[in-house]
């Protein structure tokens, strides 16, 4: 089948959806192959159609997606130096701000290993200043002096060493964050690695989903984003990120979205439906009643030019709901045939009722 056969087998099934979800679902002005009653009967005489005056719109289409919502910032604490667990400072469930302490790890001698250094770390350099004052006078040799500056920086670096085993002992939270869970308790031995706790994020979140490779094109970092949750709620949202390569299995393209969630609801690990706002393009609110088929198989609509001719209007489908379809690739305003639209064809002369004109 070639590429032309697919394209036009792809619009004919969009439309049929179109049409079955507005009939399944929405209940809208019904389209009438019938004409106007006062349709001219004599022979040779125009057909009389009823018609509706439209005017195009500007109107912000969206591309929906599934995505997963997760933490803005997800971290496993662990500790950095063996010991006994002396003491917690927060509780699992707990608000935690950046920098707070978490829990003490016991001391076990590490304050008696940074005394001795700074010790030995000042002998050090009181005997390499006496070292200097000697060689100044030929009294010292010079590898004495390179020996002592050796010792010096190896005392030096031990002492740094044994400071941040002391400043291991309180782990802090790095960001602004909420406990999520905990693994030790008090008096429990740790060793470098052992888990301690969880700390998320969730005052904002990170929403992630795959844009199909046609689409793509249409999304990029800082466009807005409505997540709806499946409790029904809503939330607000940044594009911060889009793929520039697809994913070799889906063929289709990441993308991360910035979900502002200030009061914290528990939704972080669960799905959403992602609606990404497109750029606005002017566009006509259209019942799905009204759309058919080309010859070549594209929707659209009949309506009717300044000539009073009948035109057929191809037609893009940006959205379509219960109460009908938004569209474009129609003229900014047309005369629509609203009955009696399957008597006529396309280029032939009318007579258009105004359907208001015809209710009065």
């Amino acid at each position: 089948m070639t590429k032309a056969k697919w394209g036009s087998l792809g619009l004919s099934l969009l439309i049929v959806i179109a049409l079955v979800v507005w009939m399944a679902t929405g209940e809208v002005k019904v389209a009438s192959d019938e004409a106007p009653e006062r349709q001219d009967s004599g022979d040779g005489q125009p057909t009389t159609v009823q018609v509706e005056t439209l005017t195009a719109r500007l109107h912000e289409p969206g591309l929906m997606l599934q995505g997963q919502l997760e933490p803005w910032s997800s971290v496993m604490l662990s500790a950095q130096v063996p010991g006994r667990v002396e003491s917690l400072a927060v509780s699992l469930g707990e608000q935690v701000q950046q920098g707070q302490k978490l829990l003490t790890i016991a001391d076990e001698g590490r304050s008696a290993a940074v005394l001795r250094w700074q010790s030995q770390v000042r002998k050090l350099e009181a005997d390499l200043v006496a070292a200097r004052r000697l060689r100044a006078n030929n009294l010292a040799s010079e590898s004495q002096i390179l020996s002592l500056e050796s010792e010096l920086a190896a005392a030096e670096a031990e002492l740094t060493g044994a400071r941040q085993a002391i400043s291991h002992l309180t782990p802090e939270a790095p960001f602004d964050g909420i406990i999520n869970s905990k693994s030790v308790d008090i008096g429990d031995l740790v060793q470098v690695g052992s888990p301690l706790f969880q700390l998320v994020r969730v005052d904002r979140l990170k929403a992630t989903a795959q844009i199909p490779q046609q689409s793509v094109g249409n999304v990029a970092p800082g466009q807005s984003v409505r997540v709806d949750l499946l409790d029904g709620s809503r939330l607000s949202g940044v594009v911060t990120f889009v793929a520039s390569a697809a994913s070799p299995e889906t063929r289709s393209f990441a993308v991360e979205i910035a979900v502002e969630n200030p009061d914290r609801k528990r939704v972080a690990g669960g799905s959403a439906s992602l609606r990404v706002a497109l750029p606005e393009v002017k566009a006509m609110f259209i019942s799905p009643a009204y759309l058919s088929l080309g010859d070549d198989g594209r929707p659209g609509v009949k309506y009717v030019n300044g000539e009073n001719r009948v035109e057929f209007g191809e037609v893009k489908l940006l959205s379509v709901s219960t109460e009908g379809a938004w569209v474009t690739g129609l003229p900014d305003e047309i005369r629509l045939i609203t009955r009696g639209g399957g008597f006529v064809s396309t280029g032939e002369q009318v007579v258009p009722v105004d359907a208001a004109e015809d209710r009065g």
